[in-house]
């Protein structure tokens, strides 16, 4: 299976963001790619005001197209995530959407874990605009691959992998939008780190550049093996990249090292006086 992460350098122009997605999504389409990701916020990415500004729904414009794209080209194509402007609501959720060759919405996911950290002196408080989803979500794509859906700072939690590996998810995708300090000390690492221990593909989608409000992001978007080996790596500026999934040398690395199946939940527990 051929699979391509896009990279962006998303604003707040709407419009321009998905005239690029669209361009690029073609172009890896056209190198043979069935499964392609875009990054995390690809249609609007700058200030706190910018993001509640640039909110749409799932009925909105954004994920219609991405409906008649994915039909239009015959693909699989996992919009990123957009803010999600939720009825009723205060604050906004990060979501990305999964859609199939039909055009027709397989699985929404609505990111887990909030960004609200301090990197190198810069506060980052993503719950100030955004709340967390509360469900693990599994998909597949057309051609019958368990697919795990997963959103940027998820990728510091192994607990939502390794659920994701349990559940059957064969590849796992990653639109994010890494600051520049952790994609440069961070990234790969972690990104390798998760393929290698729950023996699954990672297709990780990054933004790249500076984005209105003084955010930059660090681009290298990876599409990594089970076995941790790089596939494919982004360099610096807007693009896509491609590679094909093995997915019987998946089976193999599986048989071979069960780490799955050597699993001991029943010794495991939680820590007692741990933080819940």
């Amino acid at each position: 299976m051929r699979v391509a992460a896009v990279q962006l350098n998303s604003t707040t122009d709407t419009a321009a963001n998905v005239a690029v997605a669209d361009r690029l999504a073609r172009a890896a389409a056209a190198d043979g790619a069935r499964l392609i990701v875009l990054p995390e916020k690809w249609t609007v990415l700058g200030r706190d005001e910018d993001l509640r500004a640039g909110a749409q729904g799932l009925d909105g414009p954004a994920i219609a197209w991405a409906r008649a794209l994915a039909q239009e080209l015959g693909i699989d194509l996992v919009a990123g995530s957009i803010m999600e402007y939720l009825e009723g609501r205060e604050r906004l959720a990060n979501t990305s959407v999964h859609v199939d060759p039909h055009g027709e919405v397989r699985a929404v996911y609505r990111k887990l874990h909030m960004f609200d950290v301090e990197v190198e002196g810069r506060a980052y408080n993503e719950s100030a605009v955004s709340e967390p989803g509360e469900e693990i979500v599994l998909s597949a794509t057309s051609e019958g691959v368990e697919l795990g859906l997963s959103i940027c700072y998820d990728l510091r939690f192994p607990e939502l992998f390794r659920v994701l590996a349990l559940r059957g998810a064969r590849v796992v995708v990653l639109p994010s939008a890494f600051t520049l300090p952790t994609t440069r000390d961070h990234w790969e690492v972690l990104v390798r780190a998760r393929a290698i221990e729950n023996e699954v593909f990672v297709i990780a989608a990054n933004q790249v550049g500076p984005h209105p409000g003084g955010h930059r992001s660090g681009g290298h978007s990876l599409i990594v093996d089970p076995w941790g080996t790089v596939l494919a790596r982004a360099e610096d500026g807007e693009g896509f990249i491609a590679a094909d999934l093995d997915l019987g040398r998946q089976e193999e690395i599986r048989a071979q090292l069960p780490v799955l199946a050597h699993r001991r939940p029943r010794v495991y527990g939680w820590p007692e006086g741990a933080i819940a």
